[in-house]
């Protein structure tokens, strides 16, 4: 009878083969090195804006504000009526925490005058940018849409902000409605992180000019807007810009300093 041969090598093989099935198993105290642990760790988020909330537009402006603002409102002599008036009109909203929005209109026998104030809470969806760093974003954008003159330096308050201006809604300007240099568009470094003033003056054929002033500010992630506009009943006269300017930069502080409070 034959006897198979016995080869010593095959059965050498035979047991490093079931050592290389068994190897790298779990619990062997081995990590795999194509996937090293720590490397899937992921950046932190930005951070969230300093406001969750908004205010009450039409409750923001106070009555003696909207006194200065709007001159004609304590000549309404129906208190119904003139109460409505200082209540003003609440723009429409989907979410007041995202935005809130008030308009109030006061008609006199000298003028029209016209105020809206816009609050704007930025919130970014990116969790890579901060809801401050969207804002400001957002904020250079409208900047760069009121198209200030290239040579609009910044302004502070020291220069800018008037005082004992003329106690009428309008005068006649001797300047033919030219506005002064320091008066003219530009941006702010008083108020909020960052503003400007835009100031304008249009006419439509045969009615009195109107004067637009819009102060708008930024305060980490909410922008404020405020738009003040006179119109006066006598074509002969243009409404003065350094009083509009002085009215709506005060509203712009006591607003920025609700908002800081």
């Amino acid at each position: 009878m034959l006897r198979k041969a016995y080869v010593p090598g095959a059965a050498a093989l035979l047991a490093a083969l079931l050592a290389g099935c068994t190897g790298g198993s779990p619990g062997n105290g081995q990590t795999d090195n194509a996937n090293p642990a720590g490397d899937g760790t992921a950046a932190p988020a930005a951070q969230p804006g300093k406001y969750r909330t908004l205010p009450e537009a039409c409750g923001a402006v106070s009555p003696k504000a909207l006194d200065s603002l709007l001159p004609g409102i304590t000549q309404i002599m129906d208190v119904d009526q003139r109460d409505k008036a200082y209540e003003g009109r609440a723009t429409l909203t989907y979410d007041t925490d995202r935005r809130t929005g008030c308009r109030w209109k006061v008609e006199s026998a000298d003028a029209t005058d016209h105020l809206y104030v816009d609050f704007e809470r930025v919130v970014s969806y990116d969790n890579t940018v901060s809801d401050d760093s969207r804002a400001e974003s957002v904020f250079a954008t409208r900047q760069a849409a009121a198209d200030l003159p290239a040579s609009a330096a910044t302004a502070s308050s020291d220069a800018n902000s008037v005082s004992g201006s003329p106690s009428s809604s309008s005068s006649s300007s001797s300047s033919a409605g030219v506005t002064p240099t320091d008066l003219r568009p530009r941006t702010l470094s008083d108020l909020g992180d960052e503003a400007f003033l835009d100031d304008s003056l249009s006419s439509s054929g045969s009615t009195a000019q109107q004067r637009t002033v819009t102060v708008a500010f930024r305060t980490s992630n909410v922008i404020v807007t405020i738009e003040y506009a006179e119109q006066p009943a006598d074509v002969g006269m243009v409404p003065d810009s350094e009083e509009m300017q002085d009215r709506a930069r005060k509203l712009a502080e006591q607003l920025a300093d609700s908002l800081s409070g």
